[in-house]
């Protein structure tokens, strides 16, 4: 019989630890398909949206450039929610589950910003800087079947 696994403490929410396993998610994969996985819903209706950009923003917030400009910044407008799914099998075997409320960056600074950390592999099909960045504040933290980090309520 199969003993059970042994549930983690949950604590804070503090982002840096994922780091890794996050910003090269997109550059680790010998053939670059593993990336991030955003679900959004605007209509009700679900939708997934790979964001090979995602990246670790600080230890509250997720960010990744936004380059088709659909379905994903639609949905955003209408409904900030987000869930956020992770798997970089060259760095970690774990499967990492983020959730939040995600933003449109206004602010021409901290676009800049996110441009300036997205990956290169990224850049390349945004030559002209014509998209947008989005930032995610992250309330829950799942790694495998668990919460390991949770924003305390206000």
């Amino acid at each position: 019989m199969a003993s059970a696994l042994p549930v983690p403490p949950v604590t804070e929410i503090d982002l840096t630890p994922f780091a890794d396993i996050v910003d090269n998610a997109r550059t680790d994969h010998e053939q670059g398909l593993t990336t991030g996985l955003v679900a959004t819903s605007n209509d009700g209706q679900p939708d997934l949206a790979l964001k090979g950009s995602l990246m670790v923003w600080d230890k509250d917030h997720l960010a990744w450039w936004e380059r088709a400009k659909r379905e994903t910044l639609a949905a955003l407008r209408m409904n900030p929610r987000v869930a956020i799914f992770v798997r970089n099998p060259t760095r970690d075997r774990r499967t990492i589950r983020f959730y939040g409320e995600a933003r449109v960056v206004d602010d021409p600074e901290l676009r800049e910003r996110v441009w300036h950390r997205t990956v290169q592999v990224e850049k390349d099909t945004d030559k002209d800087k014509q998209d947008v960045a989005d930032v995610v504040r992250i309330d829950r933290v799942r790694a495998g079947p668990f919460d390991v980090q949770r924003r305390s309520p206000s």
